[in-house]
This record gives C-alpha cells, sequence and structure tokens, in this order.
C-alpha cells in the first residue's frame, strides 16, 4: 500500500461539491437558527461558556464587534496563533477543523462579500462571542419583523 502524499493528490470534482454542499447547508442551519432563537440565547456547543472565555484571553486583540481582518488572521503569525487554539478542541469539538463560512462582520448576512473561508473552531470561537455579546439579536428581531408583516 502506498502513502498519501497531499502535495500530489488532486482536486476531486466530486469531493469539492460535497465540501461546498455541506459547507452551504452549515451556513443555512446557522443563519436560520439566528432567525428563530436571539444569538444571546442560543448556545452552539457544549463547551461555549470555556471556548468563549479561552477566545477571549488568546485574542484579546479581536473585536468580534467590528470587520474581521482576513489578512491578520490568515498572516503567518495569524495562522499560528490560530492553529494552536483550534487544535486544543481536537478531541472535544467534532468537525473543530472542518472549513466553514464566516460572516466578515455581525452586522451582515452571509454573502459572497461578506464571509470567508475558515475552520469550524474559529467560527465558533467568534460566533459565541457575537452571541454572548448580543452581536446577533438584530437576525432575529428583523426576522420576526418580517413574520408579523
Amino acid at each position: 500500500m502506498s502513502t498519501f502524499d497531499p502535495e500530489k493528490a488532486e482536486n476531486l470534482d466530486d469531493i469539492e461539491k460535497q465540501f461546498a454542499v455541506k459547507t452551504v447547508m452549515y451556513m443555512q442551519t446557522h443563519w436560520s437558527l439566528l432567525e428563530n432563537r436571539r444569538g444571546s440565547e442560543l448556545t452552539l456547543t457544549r463547551m461555549d461558556d470555556e471556548v468563549f472565555e479561552n477566545f477571549k484571553q488568546t485574542f484579546p486583540e479581536l473585536d468580534v464587534s467590528q470587520k474581521i481582518d482576513e489578512d491578520v488572521m490568515k498572516s503567518k503569525a495569524g495562522k499560528e496563533k490560530w492553529r494552536n487554539f483550534v487544535n486544543q478542541y481536537e478531541k472535544t469539538i467534532k468537525d473543530f477543523n472542518f472549513g466553514t463560512m464566516l460572516r466578515i462582520s455581525p452586522k451582515d448576512e452571509y454573502d459572497q462579500d461578506t464571509t470567508i473561508l475558515a475552520v469550524r473552531m474559529q467560527f465558533y470561537a467568534i460566533e459565541i462571542a457575537r452571541n454572548k455579546l448580543g452581536l446577533n439579536d438584530w437576525i432575529y428581531d428583523e426576522a420576526q419583523k418580517r413574520k408579523a408583516s
């Protein structure tokens, strides 16, 4: 049996399509949750409190109420810091490193110009913080207004 070399691996269209479908479904599910319940009342993982505290300690400079600077996040230093944070959850959070769409700003809906590709734990850390700070509550409020009219 030969060993797998990721440097020589081909991108298979079917795998890419499956990834895209799963990513879009996850994004739609997240938005639906926020439309049906205030983010400040929502739990994304069984470890939300721990993730939130760890995130605040690890990234005190990251203001989740503002736009995320993708260049800083994906810089060499940013990648290393995030990798160390993410890998702590390898045994406790399912799909902790699966690719996921992340809204750049809590003020925006999901859209091709308002999202970046992140790993699941980056998504959890940032969205848990946004929820706890009430930054996603507007989504529920807007959905309720639409339902009422």
